[in-house]
């Protein structure tokens, strides 16, 4: 089997409805999807990725209501967030009813839900009669697609389709919420940081993102998000070396070969930062570098997510 790249939404529909497991894409990263109330069509999910059955998976709905049938309740806290930043890149954790398969949960209580604001994902949840499942289209622990040909690349011949929606306008998986004792709780840093949930909320919600071996919610665990060749942070002490790569934010030392080197934002904007990480990352170790660097964010707005992704995918190599 060969995985095409195809635009055609219907397509993907049908192939979901008979229980293939498909790459889509979303305003964060690209998804590997199924139906999530076929449960073989789920677990095919995990054999292709390679990734542990007590890692739960987000279900992904058109809207709220369509949600209501797979959760007990939607706390006041979290419809804040809902009407502010939905359709977006926000996650709900929330009480699971029985129509949840156990499989998405890993067992446990309760389920990831969110809203994507995709434009063709959002057609496709439209056209479809049930929930998709959906973490992010790549093998476990490695990096996150951003572009439907690096799902190609990573997942070829294991999936029939890839729906092409180009590249994500985020470039970081969501924001993973929750509700503990009236207050909202971070389990995962995401596309929307932790400053601008803080103010929609009027407080500065705890966060709870320590890593597990069996996660509360998905992105928890400690080796995540890192490419094959091994990643360590920059520093001043560090030189230019061949067979070396380095990524920087914005401008490229002096004595630092430009064919060895990528610039995440030409204008330092940390969200291109965020946009361009993942697939920068991809490309540059395809390049055969032995080793690459990359410049340690400041832990301020989207920074404290890159901080996040960065000491996970650098701690594979510590």
């Amino acid at each position: 089997m060969t995985t095409h790249l195809t635009r055609d939404i219907s397509k993907i529909a049908e192939a979901l409805k008979f229980g293939q497991t498909v790459g889509i894409p979303t305003e964060t990263v690209y998804g590997l999807a199924a139906n999530a109330l076929n449960e073989q069509a789920v677990a095919s999910i995990f054999s292709i990725k390679g990734r542990p059955t007590s890692n739960p998976l987000i279900l992904h709905f058109y809207n709220l209501e369509q949600a209501r049938p797979y959760m007990e309740e939607f706390q006041e806290e979290l419809y804040l967030l809902e009407q502010h930043f939905c359709p977006g890149p926000i996650t709900f954790l929330v009480a699971k009813t029985p129509r949840v398969p156990e499989i998405i949960t890993a067992g446990l209580p309760r389920v990831a839900i969110r809203f994507p604001s995709h434009p063709m994902l959002r057609t496709l949840l439209a056209e479809l009669d049930f929930p998709l499942a959906a973490p992010s289209a790549n093998k476990y622990g490695s990096v996150s697609p951003t572009q439907a040909l690096q799902v190609k690349e990573q997942l070829n011949g294991l999936i029939p389709f890839v729906l092409d929606g180009g590249p994500c306008s985020f470039g970081l998986e969501s924001t993973i919420v929750g509700v503990e004792g009236q207050k909202v709780v971070i389990y995962r840093l995401g596309s929307i940081p932790l400053d601008d949930i803080s103010v929609v909320l009027g407080y500065i919600p705890e966060i709870k993102n320590q890593t597990s071996a069996s996660p509360l919610a998905p992105g928890m665990v400690k080796f995540h998000y890192a490419p094959n060749t091994p990643l360590k942070y920059f520093d001043a002490s560090v030189r230019a070396k061949e067979g070396v790569g380095y990524l920087f934010y914005q401008n490229i030392p002096d004595g630092f070969p430009h064919l060895q080197c990528t610039v995440l934002s030409q204008g330092g904007d940390l969200r291109e930062v965020a946009r361009n990480l993942y697939r920068s990352l991809i490309e540059m170790d395809a390049k055969g570098f032995q080793q690459l660097y990359i410049e340690k964010p400041e832990p301020m707005g989207i920074g404290l997510t890159l901080l996040d992704r960065l000491n996970r995918a650098t701690a594979k190599f510590e």
